[in-house]
């Protein structure tokens, strides 16, 4: 088991078994993010993806979702759409 320091949850935790893609984000992800928060990245990734209505195959929406993760797993947070009610 790899342990990191999760710069999400500040603290250690259970690294990545690997990088989630490749390129100089994925190498920071594989380095400094846990499975846990990597998993609670995809939880929110889904949500914006229903709330928005976004298309994976759409440039644009892969560039914002590619922002949203940045802020969620290194920054102030990735916001949540205006009126969202979790289940």
């Amino acid at each position: 088991m790899r342990t990191i320091y999760c710069m999400k949850l500040k603290k250690e935790a259970k690294g990545l078994e690997e990088q989630p893609f490749r390129g100089e984000l994925g190498e920071r992800i594989f380095a400094s993010v846990s499975q846990e928060a990597w998993s609670m990245w995809i939880n929110h990734q889904t949500m914006l993806i229903n709330e928005y209505r976004l298309s994976t195959v759409d440039p644009k929406a892969r560039e914002f979702l590619r922002t949203e993760m940045e802020k969620y797993l290194f920054g102030a947070s990735s916001k949540i759409p205006d009126g969202y009610q979790a289940e």
